[in-house]
């Protein structure tokens, strides 16, 4: 017989799909780069979230490694969309305050 505890967990688990289809969905929408870059921090997020509660739900005790993984992985991702998403503005912005000497 399982404890409420495990069935609480289960419920959570199901719940994170609907919240990860929706952050994906956000992430290739957008609009703005600002929107694409928090869907993808709460993916990793939400990511870690399901290995932590398998881990706990099952007698595993590398599942709580494993979400060391994608808690790496999303930090260098949001890290590197933001590097690329600002070298062109950054470019752009010293263009129009440097003026050009012909």
């Amino acid at each position: 017989m399982m404890s409420l505890y495990s069935r609480l967990l289960e419920a959570a688990l199901f719940l994170l799909v609907p919240l990860l289809l929706g952050c994906i969905v956000r992430s290739v929408r957008g609009p703005r780069t600002a929107d694409r870059l928090m869907a993808v921090n709460m993916i990793t997020t939400l990511t870690i979230l399901g290995a932590c509660m398998l881990a706990v739900l099952l007698p595993e005790e590398d599942l709580a490694d494993v979400a060391l993984i994608p808690a790496l992985l999303g930090c260098l991702a949001v890290v590197v969309l933001t590097r690329l998403r600002s070298a062109p503005e950054k470019k752009e912005t010293e263009r129009r305050v440097s003026p050009h000497v012909d």
